[in-house]
């Protein structure tokens, strides 16, 4: 390039830029870097970054995001005049590992009055930090023991699950990510069903309910489920969290059975609970569990009511209470605070059910103490909240991933996933009956450049006729030439 048509080109390409620029010369010499893109690759001086496509190979590793060493590294695909953009990539040093860095790259090649390529520039824009931010996230949604599942509202699919949700029903990974949530139903048995349906369509909060979740095994374990409107990048999604109320159905089933099973199942289940007799809500037993988790004895409760010795904290929560059982008989999931002995109120999950014991009435009354539960959901929002304050990675970064469970295996081989679009355009006019000619005045491309797109695209997907192209992309849904 002469000095004129340095300086034309260079404006060219950095003006309005703050990315990195690396120039690279027809026959793979690194000409010239910003002071951005050699800051993006730990480097002093354009020498560092090596004189030659070559040289650069020999200084960093490159992997895209999927883990895959790539056949063909973006330098050298630019020097071949491909054109892509938006690709992310892992590099680091191979002189000092530790410096690492992840890229999003995007060519640029710049053509004469010709049509030829006239200079070809490397962008590049670190985005490292947004990529530890979704790491971060992964690992705190992952070990967070609080059973969750995300799913994306526009199609309704699973599209995260953490080990908690996956301990608790026995199901593998893929066997939710990708799922819609009527293939795996979390809101299956739901006491108001068609309520959390509508708002899970409306995209609003799920109130808490019991609900029956069907497992892999064929059995079913009851749960309290909610949901929470969240937005990952532009994807609104719902964050469904779970408590686990097998325990409590356990005990009531065995309660039910005889009296002497009931004692028996009373005394000993680790949930803390209450009997209560109807008639006057006073407490005639409690298990060694309540004493454990809230600290009151039975010379404190026996013969008085809740009330009296200051279980509820608030009397409106009381209040609620008594009335669900008043007219319903049954109490299922009501959350509220209530007060240790001690006067500390702990987040507590309250369920109530009539029985009969002999022929008078009682409430069964079981008390979850979900004051860590809530702390977990708490600090799952907040990393959450975290990763949405910069949303620009999300979107292409893990939505772009997770369109692909939209259609699965309708490519197999994953060609026209790496197409480039100027590739995209030239296989869309092969398959319609254009020549090289007619592409060419079409493209507003020399013959030259055809030939050179024609070639990348038939390397790229294994072929070497343009009849066997044409049948591909019939195959594979570009539309063809017309007939007659």
């Amino acid at each position: 390039m002469t000095d004129g048509v340095d300086r034309s080109e260079l404006r060219q390409i950095v003006a309005g830029l703050t990315d990195g620029v690396i120039l690279v010369e027809d026959d793979g010499r690194i000409a010239w870097a910003n002071d951005a893109a050699l800051a993006m690759h730990g480097a002093g001086d354009l020498g560092a970054l090596g004189d030659s496509v070559g040289g650069y190979r020999s200084r960093f590793r490159l992997r895209y995001r999927d883990g895959a060493a790539p056949a063909a590294w973006p330098l050298e695909r630019l020097v071949a005049g491909e054109t892509f953009r938006d690709e992310v990539v892992d590099l680091a040093s191979v002189a000092e590992p530790d410096l690492a860095f992840v890229h999003s790259l995007r060519s640029l090649v710049v053509t004469d009055a010709g049509g030829d390529p006239s200079c070809r520039a490397l962008i590049l824009r670190d985005v490292t930090a947004q990529y530890e931010a979704e790491e971060r996230f992964e690992r705190t949604f992952s070990a967070n023991p609080a059973p969750a599942v995300i799913c994306r509202l526009s199609d309704l699919r699973h599209v995260k699950v953490n080990a908690g949700f996956l301990e608790m029903t026995g199901h593998l990974r893929d066997a939710v990510v990708g799922r819609s949530v009527y293939e795996v139903d979390v809101l299956a048995g739901a006491r108001q069903r068609e309520l959390a349906i509508e708002r899970l369509h409306a995209g609003r909060t799920i109130p808490q309910m019991e609900a029956r979740l069907e497992l892999p095994d064929g059995g079913s374990r009851f749960v309290i489920v909610a949901g929470q409107p969240i937005e990952m990048g532009d994807e609104p999604c719902m964050l469904f969290t779970f408590a686990d109320l097998e325990l409590r159905r356990k005990a009531e089933t065995a309660l039910r059975q005889s009296e002497e099973r009931l004692e028996k199942a009373f005394r000993l289940t680790p949930v803390p609970t209450l009997l209560l007799r109807v008639s006057d809500r006073a407490v005639t037993g409690i298990n060694a569990a309540f004493t454990r988790v809230f600290g009151y004895g039975e010379d404190a409760v026996i013969g008085a009511t809740p009330i009296r010795f200051g279980l509820f904290s608030r009397d409106a929560a009381r209040e609620l209470f008594e009335g669900m059982v008043e007219r319903t008989e049954v109490a299922s999931g009501f959350e509220t605070c209530l007060r240790h002995r001690d006067g500390e109120e702990l987040d507590s999950l309250v369920a109530a059910e009539r029985i009969a014991i002999g022929d008078d009435a009682f409430l069964l009354v079981v008390l979850q103490d979900i004051t860590d539960r809530k702390r977990n959901e708490r600090e799952l929002f907040s990393a959450i909240e975290a990763v949405m304050a910069d949303t620009s990675w999300f979107s292409r970064g893990l939505i772009e991933k997770l369109a692909g469970l939209r259609h699965p295996g309708r490519r197999g081989d994953g060609a026209v996933l790496n197409l480039t679009l100027r590739e995209r355009q030239m296989l869309e006019l092969i398959c319609t009956g254009f020549g090289d000619e007619a592409i060419s005045r079409r493209l507003g491309l020399s013959r030259n450049t055809v030939r050179n797109h024609t070639a990348a695209l038939y390397r790229k997907l294994g072929l070497h006729k343009r009849s066997e192209v044409i049948v591909w992309g019939r195959n594979n849904g570009f539309p063809s030439a017309p007939t007659g």
